[in-house]
């Protein structure tokens, strides 16, 4: 039996949520698991991940909007404490969503996780003080290749549920869409 469940597709099925199935609780709490690599493949779904890593945010923390071309690098992202908006954006020049975006909730209560594939832009927004966001990752981080973009660029202009959001010096500065495009950095690996 599967442990997960695709609960929706987006970007003609490049972006997907993932539910569990069975979540076994008791007066002690709850026991879930999370990945599954048989359960994945079944599913369709990326399943050789190289690096896990997790951030903690405060209430109305956002980071993002970031991504890493070189190696190209996947995510699979899920809250484990707290909430967030996770966002991603579509990238790909020659998609007929490209610059679309895509938002929902995730928290440790409903587990849903959401894949993204390297050449989308990913982000949250922190609902939750002592939010953890666990991402599963389909490449080893590269400072050399991570990028940024605006998370408040107007080109693409993602929703978020706060206005006043708390930003890291990097997201702060991060340059526009159009900036990035006529980057060097852009030319040829999108």
């Amino acid at each position: 039996m599967n442990m997960f469940k695709i609960d929706s597709e987006h970007f003609d099925g490049d972006v997907v949520v993932i539910s569990p199935t069975k979540k076994f609780c008791d007066a002690r709490g709850f026991f879930a698991i999370e990945f599954r690599k048989d359960n994945f493949r079944d599913l369709g779904l990326p399943n050789e991940f190289v690096q896990d890593n997790c951030s903690r945010s405060a209430a109305g923390v956002v980071r993002g909007l970031h991504f890493q071309l070189e190696p190209p690098m996947g995510k699979l992202m899920h809250v484990t404490s707290g909430c967030a908006y996770l966002v991603t954006v579509d990238l790909r020049p020659k998609s007929p969503t490209f610059l679309k975006w895509f938002g929902i909730e995730a928290s440790a209560q409903n587990r849903i996780q959401v894949w993204a594939p390297a050449d989308f832009a990913r982000g949250y927004c922190a609902l939750e003080n002592h939010t953890d966001v666990h991402y599963k990752c389909t490449a080893y981080f590269n400072a050399l290749g991570d990028n940024a973009i605006a998370w408040n660029d107007p080109d693409i202009g993602v929703k978020w549920p706060t206005k006043y959001p708390i930003l890291s010096d990097r997201d702060k500065t991060a340059q526009s869409l159009k900036q990035y495009m006529m980057s060097q950095r852009y030319k040829g690996l999108i």
